[in-house]
């Protein structure tokens, strides 16, 4: 099966789409499919083509035997609108030029949360005469409405009529929690034509080991309790809320926060400001280097502003802590503290509320029966949601539709 996959995000970019595709992909050429994927040059999250790259019309590149086409966009920083919407859109129509040079495939697949990708995957199913599915890793434009990004009520009705028209015309949608599909069929959308495949960890990158004890040392966290968080500085994760706070933390704790994007410049301010000690920002680090990061954490940190909207998702740094071992503290309600209360991986507070989150980090950081009970979970949460298998699901779901 020739399977053509649109997303806009990709490795060398380490954020979780990126992720999640290229394993599912690895996956299905270790199955014998052959797999292409239309992506941009890596940009993600400051708006900077990464070195040795250069956004030009179109390039190609191998990747774990996956064929990658490379196309240009219009590049910048992942905040504004207007040019954030010019960077999607330009990408969307790049890829359906692309997409009409490759050969014809079997299916087209589509990855959301930004819209004019799957429009892209739409436009190319009709023109190359192929079915589409859509990947819905976001509730769009319903998660950018819940961190302010568009205020524009015409804007949102356009958006939202756009997310139906995609949803019809798919031969399959593909989400990620449950909950995206209790709420896509509340919109009408049949229940047949909605599969769940959740995110998972790759336990070839993910896995317990020692803690790297020098680069512990090296950024002067030699015993400390570490608090870590490793991702995206968005809007939608109020880390400056914890920042804020940091000289409340007890005694011997300290803040690791690495990554890039749209609120890092802000949070690097507020650090400078406070002349804090207990926070270290790091800039993003590559995704093979992740892990080795991620062993110096003793307590994984995922939050999310407290939003309605944010109780349908469920964070894929979840499943990278748990396969490290690494006890979670989480700060996002719904069907993501269900998933952590069912195994034990962690403890969740609520979201926004620092004095609830001391609360559960004291528990970590002086109970150690509590502690190894964590790990224990999170070992158990790994296995269950191990990516290979996933993807073959995943690939099991698109060879049964795309034969209905």
């Amino acid at each position: 099966m020739k399977i053509l996959f649109l997303t806009d995000n990709f490795p060398p970019e380490v954020n979780a789409p990126a992720t999640r595709t290229l394993e599912h992909c690895k996956e299905w050429v270790k199955a014998g499919e052959e797999v292409t994927v239309i992506t941009c040059f890596p940009n993600f999250p400051v708006g900077k083509v990464y070195p040795g790259y250069r956004n030009k019309l179109f390039q190609v590149e191998e990747l774990e035997g996956i064929k990658v086409i490379r196309v240009w966009s219009y590049i910048t920083a992942n905040k504004g609108i207007f040019k954030r919407t010019l960077d999607y859109i330009s990408y969307g129509m790049s890829a359906v030029i692309a997409g009409m040079r490759v050969p014809r495939p079997d299916v087209i697949i589509a990855t959301s949360p930004q819209f004019f990708t799957a429009v892209g995957g739409r436009v190319l199913s009709l023109l190359r005469r192929v079915p589409w599915m859509m990947e819905i890793r976001d509730l769009w434009p319903e998660s950018i409405q819940a961190v302010g990004a568009i205020q524009s009520r015409f804007l949102l009705r356009f958006l939202e009529g756009l997310e139906m028209r995609m949803y019809r015309s798919a031969r399959h949608l593909i989400v990620v929690t449950d909950t995206f599909k209790r709420k896509i069929e509340e919109r009408g959308i049949p229940k047949a034509k909605i599969s769940v495949i959740k995110n998972g960890v790759d336990a070839d990158r993910f896995y317990a080991r020692s803690r790297e004890e020098q680069l512990k040392v090296a950024l002067g966290l030699e015993g400390k309790f570490v608090v870590g968080y490793i991702g995206t500085h968005g809007m939608a994760h109020g880390l400056d809320i914890f920042i804020r706070q940091a000289e409340n933390l007890p005694g011997g704790v300290h803040l690791l926060l690495i990554g890039d994007g749209a609120e890092k410049e802000r949070l690097k301010q507020m650090v400078y400001e406070m002349a804090t000690s207990k926070v270290h920002l790091l800039d993003a680090v590559p995704r093979n280097e992740i892990s080795r990061y991620m062993s110096i954490i003793d307590v994984a940190l995922v939050p999310l502003r407290k939003r309605e909207t944010f109780k349908t998702v469920i964070p894929s740094k979840i499943f990278e802590a748990a396969a490290l071992e690494i006890p979670i503290l989480l700060g996002v309600e719904g069907e993501a503290k269900q998933l952590l209360d069912q195994y034990s991986a962690g403890l969740s507070f609520e979201p926004e509320n620092f004095e609830d989150f001391i609360e559960k980090l004291i528990v970590l950081s002086t109970k150690e029966q509590v502690y190894k009970k964590c790990q224990e979970g999170g070992r158990q949460l790994a296995l269950d949601f191990a990516r290979p298998v996933l993807a073959r699901r995943m690939l099991d779901v698109i060879s049964t539709k795309i034969n209905n």
